[in-house]
């Protein structure tokens, strides 16, 4: 399965149909950057554990909508794995369920659409994506955009 998912919070519904939704998100995140055969584990969590989280690691004392922890970076970032048996393991995704539900209706779209979102930038993360200058977070949007668009998420 290349999409774990655990639900740690309790102030937004995450039901089976969420929860498949995601699962094709993350798919197709994967399938798109090249990375079918690598798993990533999704936490929905709530904002006071994102702030916790983006404090512990990030140094920065507020709540966030998604971060993102790679298990490999730089030179030792995703490769394919040797069999396809045998998923490698790319790291995790943290989303604040709650901030992902404002940030929804403060964009005027569905909570489906923001979660997909963000779990598409976060897994972009993970495989060595950023949006440090114009043109790469031009490219970034653009592939998210793109991977959103195969499952029906479109804006």
């Amino acid at each position: 399965m290349p999409l774990v998912i655990s639900n740690e919070q309790e102030e937004v519904a995450v039901d089976r149909h969420l929860e498949e939704l995601l699962t094709k998100v993350g798919e197709a995140a994967l399938d798109a950057a090249g990375a079918g055969g690598a798993e990533v584990s999704l936490t929905l969590v709530d904002e006071k554990r994102i702030q916790e989280l983006n404090r512990t690691y990030r140094g920065i004392d507020r709540p966030t909508d998604v971060l993102s922890f790679a298990l490999r970076e730089g030179e030792d970032a995703f490769t394919p794995p040797v069999t396809a048996d045998i998923p490698e393991l790319l790291g995790d995704v943290i989303i604040s369920a709650p901030r992902a539900r404002a940030q929804a209706s403060e964009y005027g779209h569905s909570l489906e659409r923001e979660l997909g979102y963000l779990l598409t930038h976060g897994i972009l993360h993970l495989l060595g994506y950023d949006h440090a200058t114009e043109e790469a977070a031009a490219a970034m949007r653009a592939r998210e955009e793109a991977v959103l668009a195969t499952v029906g998420l479109r804006r």
